[in-house]
């Protein structure tokens, strides 16, 4: 992809990108904005008409009212600026509200993932399955954790505490996109997080659910994409996090 080439060739040279504040801990830089735009205009050109919800510029309204993409140019841009390699571009396409196709890349590892609804889910073309496990105690967990100015930290420390207690272990990536992509693909057994964006999660969201995942808001109550907050897992382990997330 396009943008995952320019992103990186900034990674490389990231001690030297000119970085703005844009929030308390929340960091964006001119390789975010170059990424986007390489998207919308691509986008654009093989999708002619279609709408976008794109982190940096927002909601731009197309001519077909019924099909928009949501798009995250880099999404984990704190592990960016840090050199850490977990960071990844996130495409979903929705057709009347309903995300229906995903794309989630690592250009650093150069790991594409795919699904497009009733189809599966994708690893640079190789079908992945979410992990079988069913006790969590054999399970890896990996969460979002509230940074500063965002989150609630003590209803965070109670939920932590109670996935602690009962799990193999947990893990923090640092991008929403990497999480959702690495429970898909086995790698971890669930993923829980609030405060989200529905173009952090949108394409992620649909690659677990072609691998055989469930996913939900954490309340189990809404859609992740309106609330901001996930719990994807097996069917088993979801159910085994949403209790001890519940009871926190």
């Amino acid at each position: 992809m396009k943008a995952g080439r320019s992103l990186a060739r900034d990674f490389g040279e990231v001690e030297n990108l000119q970085v703005s504040l844009k929030g308390p801990g929340d960091f964006v830089s001119a390789a975010d904005h170059r990424a986007e735009k390489i998207l919308h205009q691509e986008l654009s050109r093989v999708r002619p008409g279609y709408g976008f919800l794109m982190e940096e510029s927002g909601a731009i309204e197309g001519t077909d009212p019924n099909h928009r993409w949501l798009v995250d140019p880099l999404d984990g841009t704190t592990n960016f600026l840090h050199a850490i390699p977990l960071f990844a571009v996130s495409i979903g396409l929705e057709r009347n509200g309903e995300v229906i196709a995903g794309v989630v890349f690592n250009p650093v590892m150069n790991e594409l993932y795919t699904a497009e609804k009733g189809v599966g889910a994708y690893l640079n073309d190789r079908r992945i399955r979410v992990a079988q496990r069913r006790s969590l105690d054999q399970a890896v967990i990996t969460c979002g954790i509230p940074h500063q100015g965002r989150g609630e930290h003590a209803r965070f420390l109670r939920e932590l505490g109670q996935v602690m207690a009962g799990s193999a272990g947990i893990r923090r990536s640092g991008a929403a996109s990497i999480d959702l992509a690495w429970v898909a693909a086995g790698r971890f057994d669930g993923y829980f997080e609030c405060g989200l964006s529905p173009w952090d999660i949108a394409a992620g969201m649909l690659i677990v659910s072609e691998a055989g995942g469930y996913v939900s808001d954490i309340s189990g109550k809404g859609s992740p994409i309106d609330t901001g907050s996930v719990l994807a897992a097996n069917p088993d382990i979801h159910r085994l996090l949403a209790d001890r997330l519940a009871a926190a």
